[in-house]
């Protein structure tokens, strides 16, 4: 908002504050001024300022309001300015009817009024109104929507104006009445802007008869609109819900200066003055200008909301402040925030006994002042925020990690050697996959985030597919969340779970291999091995449970189980008409396990226990051999094991060969054994002997052929 020093000079005494000392004090109050220029208006340069105030502040953006606020901040108060011009018959009678006027019994209008206005000679605005215009941007158009937007300028409320005469002409017959209701089919209105909108159901409209005169707060009919020869006009005064105002605008797809007013909040605070600002400044050229007020509507006024503020707990939320005298520390006083309350004119008891105030909001502060911390920071913002000490709090322990923080960091670092990524992903999602039952919000802002998640795969998946769009290939991560269920009571409770997905990524053991994807046994073999790391047992069945029919392959999933028959969690590929339906590849592998299960086993399980390690050096020997397929490695290594003495520590695969050079039905293993000792230095020969003993011994067995 563009506001000239000038105009707020003449609400308020501002020429002894220097300009660098009002734009700190109100951008420290809270309406940043994001830039001063002088502008030439006239044959008089004005210093412009820009003001940008906080959304719920609706009753400060306009000169009046921020000179209020310039006041409360330097401690002045306004100049008296009267609005009637002597006596005024219509300002008479627009006291009366506010006193006594219609209770509306519509939630989305809260003050309705309209006034025939005859007898209009010239609609030229006067000059200063024009330079005032100038001042806020603004390009006088020398007619009525001059008036329109100096009001808007001025005390920040919008008004509306129809050419009476037309309404007269299409009518026939004059019987205005307050008629603000909804459409209830589809009607097309053509609004000033030569445009044509469909108007559904829902949409307020102001109506005489059965002919829409407006939209409400948004658009006016142009057929009734005012041109250079009107000579009579019918005033619309209304302030509509913002939440109301919103939905419309959205609706119709327009958002006009009238309606971005309302949007942020109008109440009817100081509502009566600013009508009879109207018709004064109409009267300034037009002498004989009559009014007539036709209807006049609110309603039923609320009561006037009181605050219970502590004095504890404001030297506890704004601390101390310092003393710019002596840079000593002192709290502030409870007179100081008396004479705070005072400027900001807010209605208050002092409780001496008890250092508390009851404070009593004024109806233009009830939308923004509702609760005891809001008056607190009224009064930082009066005392400056930059008075008051900032420091960190004196931690007397360090806090300690709870057994489901360390059990996370243990999931984590295992995860994060498997070379996966952690993800994080929303917990309002859209109806997922097989989600029969949703648990849905009862209010979302979109409807991609309308729903709570039964599990965290779908997103997951979602993912996957988003990464792959975008080139990136190598997408194998986890993720802890919580999901969410209701009981056979319709009660609503959430779990912990970590989820994730491998695999899609082709990768060779041995240099000699082939690039190819994990196996379903050798994507299983990689879960069991970080269980393995984190001393868990478990088995597995092949199940698959109805939450995820439609995201796990039907045949290759299993469910994990631990060895006390708790249900531990899910493991499989992808299914295949979910891959299709994403895009991504059917080799993805999913797991899904209950975190809540795998803390309590972890906390179960009994502390690893130590083991010396040897100081004499290894003795590392290989053996190659032919052998039948019918006979496994896990056969041969535990007949080594059992024969290769104590001092045989690990018995190693390190190839395994099939081509022309060897028979068919039989295979070439090449096995690494290792031999250590704890307690000596072992000698070659000593090994040697072993080594022959064990290949005496696979022959009698398996019957092998040594290779050399």
């Amino acid at each position: 908002m563009l506001i000239s020093l000038n105009w707020i000079n003449e609400l308020l005494k501002i020429e002894d504050i220097k300009l660098e000392e009002l734009v700190e004090k109100l951008t420290l109050g809270g309406f940043e001024v994001e830039e001063t220029f002088e502008l030439l208006i006239g044959r008089k340069k004005e210093t412009i300022l820009e003001i940008s105030a906080t959304a719920n502040r609706a009753d400060s953006i306009s000169a009046k309001g921020i000179a209020k606020e310039i006041g409360a901040l330097t401690d002045q108060e306004l100049f008296h300015n009267s609005y009637g011009l002597g006596k005024f018959e219509p300002e008479i009678k627009l006291q009366e009817c506010f006193t006594n006027f219609q209770i509306l019994d519509n939630h989305d209008c809260s003050t309705f009024i309209l006034i025939t206005a005859e007898n209009i000679d010239t609609l030229i605005s006067p000059k200063w109104m024009q330079q005032k215009l100038l001042s806020a941007g603004i390009e006088p158009q020398n007619n009525l929507s001059d008036f329109q937007n100096f009001l808007i300028l001025e005390t920040g409320f919008p008004f509306e104006f129809y050419d009476l005469d037309k309404i007269k002409a299409k009518l026939n017959k004059l019987n205005l009445k307050f008629a603000l209701a909804k459409v209830d089919n589809e009607t097309l209105l053509s609004s000033v802007n030569n445009e044509t909108y469909a108007l559904k159901n829902n949409i307020l409209v102001l109506k005489e008869d059965n002919t829409i005169l407006s939209v409400a707060g948004l658009i006016a009919n142009g057929n009734f609109c005012c041109d250079q020869i009107t000579k009579s006009i019918l005033i619309e005064g209304s302030i509509f819900s913002s939440k109301k105002i919103r939905q419309m605008s959205r609706s119709l797809g327009v958002r006009t200066e009238r309606s971005a007013r309302y949007e942020k909040g109008l109440n009817n605070s100081k509502y009566n003055e600013s009508i009879c600002r109207l018709l004064n400044l109409l009267r300034i050229n037009n002498t004989n200008i009559k009014y007539e007020i036709n209807s006049i509507g609110q309603t039923a006024n609320k009561l006037s909301q009181s605050i219970f503020l502590n004095y504890k707990n404001v030297l506890e939320i704004l601390g101390p402040t310092k003393n710019d005298l002596n840079d000593q520390l002192s709290d502030i006083t409870p007179k100081q925030i008396s004479t705070y309350l005072e400027r900001l004119n807010f209605v208050f008891e002092f409780e001496a006994q008890t250092n508390s105030w009851n404070v009593v909001i004024p109806n233009s502060r009830k939308e923004d002042i509702s609760r005891e911390i809001d008056l607190i920071e009224e009064i930082a913002r009066l005392h400056g925020f930059n008075n008051f000490v900032s420091y960190l709090p004196i931690i007397k322990e360090i806090g300690i990690e709870d057994f489901g923080y360390q059990s996370r960091k243990k999931l984590i670092t295992c995860f994060l050697s498997e070379g996966l990524n952690e993800l994080i992903q929303y917990s309002l999602v859209k109806k997922q996959i097989n989600q029969q039952d949703p648990i849905k919000l009862v209010n979302p802002l979109i409807s991609d985030c309308s729903t709570l998640r039964r599990s965290l795969l779908p997103s997951i998946t979602e993912t996957i597919s988003e990464n792959l769009k975008q080139g990136n290939r190598n997408i194998e991560g986890f993720e802890f969340g919580h999901v969410f269920f209701t009981n056979t009571k319709n009660e609503f409770y959430e779990k912990e779970y970590v989820s994730g997905n491998f695999g899609n990524i082709e990768t060779k053991i041995t240099w000699s291999d082939s690039p190819a994807s994990l196996s379903w046994f050798e994507a299983k073999g990689k879960l069991e091995e970080i269980f393995k790391k984190l001393n868990i047992a478990l088995y597995w069945t092949n199940s698959i449970t109805e939450l995820y029919e439609e995201i796990l392959h039907p045949y290759r999933t299993a469910e994990f189980y631990l060895l006390n028959g708790n249900p531990l969690g899910i493991f499989g590929q992808i299914h295949p008409i979910l891959a299709k339906q994403l895009n991504i590849s059917n080799e993805v592998y999913l797991f899904e396990f209950n975190f809540e299960c795998l803390k309590n086993e972890l906390k179960n399980n009994l502390l690893p226990l130590s083991k010396n390690y040897s100081t004499y050096p290894k003795i590392i020997k290989d053996l190659s051999f032919i052998v039948s397929l019918d006979v496994s490695f896990e056969e041969i290594k535990t007949l080594i094991l059992r024969n290769g003495t104590n001092v045989l520590t690990h018995v190693n695969l390190l190839d395994k060969y099939q081509g022309n050079s060897i028979p068919s039905n039989y295979t070439s293993l090449c096995i690494q054994l290792v031999f250590q000792s704890t307690s000596r230095t072992l000698q070659n020969e000593e090994i040697e002997n072993i080594i022959n003993s064990l290949k005496s011994t696979l022959i009698k067995q398996y019957q092998i052929i040594q290779r050399v």
